[in-house]
């Protein structure tokens, strides 16, 4: 039985190494993803406040003229 017993543990060794992986690829994932997302609201942030300075600026020249 130590046979058995050497291959059924090594077999649960690799089928935990392999859920580790899983979980940490999902992880990365989610971090990439929610990275991506903060980069969009910076970006639609940006162009929000351009737009603001555009309009202001306009505004601006009319009254100076």
């Amino acid at each position: 039985m130590g046979f058995m017993d050497t291959a059924k543990d090594a077999a649960d060794a690799t089928a935990d190494k392999v859920g580790e992986f899983v979980d940490d690829t999902k992880e990365r994932m989610g971090d990439k993803v929610d990275e991506m997302k903060a980069d969009a609201d910076v970006k639609k942030a940006e162009a929000e406040r351009d737009a603001v300075e555009a309009k202001n600026e306009y505004k601006e020249d009319l009254r100076n003229d």
